[in-house]
């Protein structure tokens, strides 16, 4: 009889060095730039270079109403294409995890093939879509809803379009991770227990997936905060917003640091803004999970 032994685990450092290239990379092309762009908000330079100490000056100049309001109008838009994609992502993904069946694989594949044509494709399709004499205009003189043609680009109802279609995917791909893991039975005893369809959702199926919520959530709010090409292309450059002031002071020759201390006090109202969101999102689904 033999007698088979399982083979050890490694007890060399050997898995950790595998890891380490990738580390550096992080090290050296995001931890220290973000420590400098950090480092450099503090600093008062002079116009020939010269460090003269740290200041918070540069912080309180962007505490104004009008940098303010900046700040306020993206993490608006940031919450309206999370809370959108939400909307829109919860029934895809239920979809693809309950009803998908065998084609599940097709429609997360048909979900993620966008991502591998460049973005700026992605915008010119969408310029073809919403221009004077594009699909959505002649849709709807085709069906009489309108005589004359909308002026879809340039605004903020194009802006917002182009955001929920570029970051729909993040929101579902968590939610179907989510979804997948939920026992059905679940649903099917509450429907058998009396409750209504959108008791079971809202006491069931919501609170069990709280955690795929709040990934896929804050997966799109935000990288959607610091945008900069969706609404500089779509919308015309005709609002700011936290990513077109950041190019704009990043970009300058002399106005670096502006830029870097303008990123340090969004970030940090962005910080804010998400650990609050954060607490409501729990506090909304968590006691109804408790009560069910």
């Amino acid at each position: 009889m033999k007698i088979k032994f399982l083979p050890k685990a490694p007890t060399s450092e050997f898995p950790f060095a595998i890891g380490i290239p990738a580390l550096i990379w992080q090290i050296l092309f995001f931890y220290i730039p973000l420590f400098l762009l950090i480092f450099s908000s503090f600093l008062e330079i002079t116009e020939s270079g010269v460090i003269e100490g740290v200041t918070l000056g540069k912080m309180a100049l962007f505490l104004t109403p009008t940098y303010l309001g900046v700040i306020g109008a993206s993490l608006l838009m940031a919450f309206s294409n999370a809370v959108i994609c939400l909307a829109v992502g919860y029934p895809l993904a239920y979809f693809i995890a309950f009803a998908g069946q065998k084609f599940k694989s097709i429609l997360l594949f048909l979900l993620i093939v966008p991502f591998w044509t460049n973005f700026l494709l992605h915008v010119y399709a969408w310029f073809f879509v919403l221009e004077k004499e594009g699909f959505l205009n002649n849709l709807l003189r085709g069906l009489g809803i309108i005589h004359e043609p909308i002026h879809f680009l340039n605004t903020m109802f194009a802006t917002m379009i182009m955001m929920v279609y570029y970051y729909l995917p993040f929101m579902v791909l968590p939610l179907y991770s989510a979804l997948e893991r939920f026992d059905y039975r679940l649903i099917e005893a509450s429907l058998d227990l009396g409750a209504s369809s959108m008791q079971t959702f809202r006491r069931i199926l919501l609170p069990l997936t709280l955690r795929g919520v709040r990934a896929g959530f804050f997966l799109v709010f935000i990288p959607s905060f610091g945008e900069f090409a969706i609404p500089e292309l779509m919308g015309g450059d005709k609002r700011m917003f936290v990513g077109s002031v950041v190019s704009h002071y990043i970009l300058g020759e002399e106005t670096g640091s502006l830029g870097a201390a303008f990123t340090v006090v969004s970030c940090l109202i962005l910080l804010i803004s998400a650990i609050i969101l954060y607490w409501l999102i729990g506090k909304l689904f968590s006691p109804r999970m408790r009560n069910g």
